[in-house]
């Protein structure tokens, strides 16, 4: 009993799925920087680069102020992340690689987790939300940059600045094709067919979410039913223990008043062999 409750779901603590989700952006966030300073890469794909880092920054950032808000003791809480406000401020690369120590902080987390499945389980719906996000970032990232790289080889190619590839790959992923911008290149057609295969996935994703959450019953409210459920059992045991125990006393009574009884009869009897 001792075992399975140490092992139960509830009992393993780990990083939480937003937690998880900002360690990938970070690390991918890292690697943005790293491809600016050291890649060899044109000035629009430079620029597509910075506009997916900047957007990242957006996240960390409300994702900062959300915690701050959240928190109890908001100086506690910006004295322990302050390093993830100064990494999340954009335009300033020198502070990015401060996500290094978001990474660590995860990665220790993790080691010190028992299992890291089981955490995610758990936030069944924080999961589902956390990796949409990261899911977005990435195919808008890949799908941008590798369709510029793609389509400014080509003589015809409509896609030429870092905002028409943004734009196409937001356009594709949505499957709303306004068909303003589009690939010429065989490559450009395999990697928008690609994206499109992406986006069907990922609003399939969502739909499933927005289901669940109005369909399916909340965390807290199941979490309320089970321990309404608990008191409720809590109390017919409360309840029996207490017929058990009445019981036991009116049985003890019955057998002392059926000694007396029988100490009176043999009382009579005693007499009428005296007589």
């Amino acid at each position: 009993m001792l075992e399975s409750k140490r092992w139960s779901i509830k009992n393993v603590d780990g990083p939480s799925p937003f937690e998880l989700a900002m360690m990938v952006l970070s690390l991918v966030s890292v690697i943005i920087v790293l491809t600016i300073t050291f890649g060899q890469l044109d000035a629009e794909t430079n620029k597509v680069l910075l506009y997916i880092d900047s957007s990242i920054c957006v996240i960390f950032m409300f994702k900062f102020f959300h915690g701050l808000y959240k928190s109890r003791n908001k100086a506690y809480y910006f004295r322990h992340h302050w390093i993830d406000f100064v990494a999340s401020i954009p335009a300033i690369e020198a502070l990015r690689f401060a996500r290094i120590f978001q990474i660590l902080r995860v990665i220790r987390l993790i080691r010190m987790s028992r299992s890291l499945l089981i955490p995610l389980l758990r936030q069944r719906k924080q999961s589902t939300l956390a990796s949409l996000l990261v899911a977005m970032v990435l195919i808008l990232a890949t799908a941008s940059v590798l369709i510029l790289l793609v389509e400014s080889a080509e003589p015809n190619a409509n896609i030429q600045t870092a905002e028409q590839a943004i734009w196409w790959a937001l356009v594709t992923i949505s499957t709303v094709g306004y068909g303003d911008f589009y690939p010429v290149s065989t490559i450009g057609h395999v990697i928008g067919g690609l994206v499109i295969i992406s986006g069907v996935s990922f609003f399939g994703v969502i739909s499933g979410y927005m289901a669940s959450v109005f369909v399916a019953p909340d965390e807290q409210e199941r979490n309320e039913a089970q321990e309404a459920q608990a008191a409720h059992k809590e109390q017919i045991n409360d309840q029996l223990n207490q017929a058990l125990e009445q019981m036991q006393q009116n049985q003890l009574k019955m057998e002392q008043n059926q000694q007396q009884m029988l100490d009176e009869i043999a009382k009579l009897r005693h007499q009428l062999d005296k007589n």
